[in-house]
């Protein structure tokens, strides 16, 4: 296919150019003011951002297992409807793909369904029991790393070993960080809210303690290691001291972090997820870790469930919310507008970033470079409405969220991924 792009406006230096971009086959094959039309299906861009597209290294698309909550299919329409070209998928599936045989039924799947690319994560443990290793050495070819992303890893010995051999395979290790002596049966952030309310509360330390003991692990077996979903003041500078020692240690957060606390909570299912929302000196110190480039990616952690699964309160709902389709325009409006973080940050954590931690290919808009691209209209005002979404996920805490910027075009590969015109 053969594909112009016109119309468009590049960021680069702190300003806006007006580029067009021809794309042929899976590549870019020029960029430049008004390049000729001849021979190309052209779209108008209308002064749209046009950037690499987005990365996103934290989603479950709950397929094979739970294919009632979101299929490859549906996960990946969502993500090129959100600008995504990229997604890399967690574990917790049915089978868990902890030896090559596992994952190959994963992988069948994605080649047949996806509508971007789809990197999947191995299972760091066997059917992420954390008892014994999974078969890292057979699935390091077709993986982004190792992560028993949703359980924490309870044993120390454990995850020295996990590390050691991830370090001999060149893969890194994405670790959800979490101890479960510490939970005590919470469903919200230990905070001022859940004793106001009578919630049972998550505290802070059960993040910030395995980080602190991952990070010892680090020193002792110079694996890579990536923090997931970071959401604690505290697990912020950790992580930003471990990087002062020069540690391989990276980290992401979400849109919900940086843009809620628990001051918005409600008694909904839509605002339980793990890590919880917590308080608003953590969010602002989630801020500062962006500005400040102690966090390294923006991740949706997008986790869809049925509406039976989310309907039942803070108390008994599914832990997990939906973001594919919200998060540039979240943080676009929440972060960007009132000039809390600049643009440029955005698109590094959502766009180069996560392709430099993970070694993926593209992130920019040279001739020659893969043709993934995401145009954004900038000037889009509309309410977040779930029952327009392409996931099968509904529950995210930003339903009725007046939002400023929308995804207009997606490109994948050289074709089209998501066309905002088709889907109106």
């Amino acid at each position: 296919m053969k594909l112009l792009l016109t119309g468009g406006r590049v960021l680069a230096d702190s300003c806006f150019r007006r580029l067009d971009v021809a794309v042929s086959g899976s590549r870019i094959v020029s960029v430049g003011p008004d390049l000729p039309r001849e021979g190309f299906r052209v779209f108008e861009l209308h002064n749209c951002l046009l950037t690499p597209g987005f990365v996103d290294v934290h989603v479950h698309l709950r397929e094979p297992g739970f294919s009632y909550k979101e299929t490859i299919r549906t996960g990946t329409l969502a993500a090129a409807a959100g600008g995504y070209t990229e997604v890399l998928a967690m574990p917790n599936l049915r089978p868990v793909p902890d030896c090559r045989d596992a994952l190959w039924e994963e992988l069948t799947l994605i080649g047949r369904d996806a509508a971007v690319r789809v990197l999947p994560y191995g299972a760091l443990s066997r059917g992420e029991k954390g008892e014994a290793l999974a078969d890292l050495e057979a699935m390091a070819p077709f993986v982004a790393g190792f992560s028993d992303d949703g359980r924490g890893v309870q044993s120390e010995a454990l995850m020295r070993a996990a590390m050691r051999e991830a370090k001999r395979l060149d893969r890194l290790i994405a670790a959800h960080c979490e101890d479960n002596a510490l939970l005590r049966g919470g469903c919200v952030h230990d905070g001022v809210w859940a004793r106001e309310h009578g919630f049972p509360g998550i505290c802070s330390e059960s993040e910030w303690r395995p980080i602190e003991r991952d990070l010892r692990l680090v020193r002792e077996t110079g694996c890579r290691y990536h923090v997931c979903h970071v959401s604690a003041k505290e697990s912020v500078a950790l992580i930003r001291q471990a990087k002062k020692e020069g540690l391989p240690v990276t980290c992401e957060t979400g849109p919900h972090y940086l843009t809620l606390c628990d001051e918005d909570l409600r008694d909904d299912g839509r605002f339980k997820m793990n890590p919880p929302l917590r308080s608003r000196e953590d969010m602002e110190a989630l801020r500062e870790g962006l500005r400040d480039g102690t966090i390294d990616c923006l991740v949706t952690d997008h986790a869809p469930h049925s509406a039976e699964e989310k309907s039942k309160g803070l108390r008994g709902s599914a832990m997990g919310v939906v973001g594919l389709e919200t998060a540039f325009s979240v943080l676009y409006t929440d972060l960007v507008l009132p000039g809390l973080v600049p643009l440029e940050t955005i698109l590094d954590r959502l766009v180069t970033r996560p392709r430099k931690i993970f070694g993926l290919p593209g992130g920019s808009l040279e001739p020659g470079a893969p043709a993934d691209l995401a145009a954004i209209d900038l000037d889009a005002p509309h309410t977040v409405d779930p029952e327009k979404f392409l996931s099968m996920g509904r529950a995210t805490p930003f339903a009725g969220k007046l939002v400023r910027a929308e995804t207009a075009l997606t490109v994948c590969g050289g074709e089209i991924a998501f066309d905002r015109e088709e889907h109106r």
